[in-house]
């Protein structure tokens, strides 16, 4: 399972003048952006989704830097090893920016195995009750980390494939990829 820091520790790791690296990744889903600080992976963009935006000029500047880092390194290293079938947890270290609700809820779903999946409203019963699917809805939607923080294994109570970022067709391929739906 993915350890998420506590908010103290990640609002520390934003507010530190960080220096950021990205790379893009090719995949079988199509291109990932990966963003990272030295120590963290902080957004991952699925193809036609940008969390992680750099358009100012200035702010590219002074945040972006050329350098590819270990943090960086590792989060390639794993995701080429989880689309090839070689990877079923990831290791890297992680700083997603959240609410503590929404942290709470990306933990949880850190912890649904690869090939696996868990419906909203038993992700929300174990958060608190099941008045809180809709937030846990919200939260899910609001991953800065696909793939790495798999929101893709979370699905509707009748086991129906119900919203994510990169469009329901990739949500099939991740599950089929990981053996929990047929092809």
């Amino acid at each position: 399972m993915v350890r998420l820091p506590d908010a103290a520790e990640s609002e520390g790791l934003l507010l530190s003048g960080v220096q950021i690296s990205v790379a893009v990744l090719k995949t079988a889903i199509g291109a990932l952006q990966i963003t990272v600080s030295a120590e963290s992976v902080l957004y991952i963009d699925l193809p036609g989704r940008h969390m992680a935006r750099l358009d100012d000029p200035g702010l590219r500047r002074r945040l972006l830097s050329r350098t590819r880092t270990p943090a960086l390194r590792a989060a390639l290293d794993e995701l080429r090893e989880y689309f090839a079938g070689k990877r079923r947890t990831f290791t890297v270290p992680v700083a997603p920016a959240g609410t503590e609700f929404q942290r709470r809820v990306w933990q949880a779903i850190s912890g649904i195995p690869f090939g696996a999946t868990v419906a909203y409203g038993d992700l929300a019963a174990a958060l608190g009750g099941l008045h809180l699917a809709r937030a846990v809805g919200a939260a899910t939607a609001a991953n800065p980390l696909p793939i790495i923080i798999p929101c893709h294994r979370v699905i509707g109570a009748d086991g129906s494939m119900t919203g994510y970022g990169g469009g329901l067709s990739m949500k099939v391929w991740l599950l089929q990829h990981e053996g929990a739906l047929l092809a």
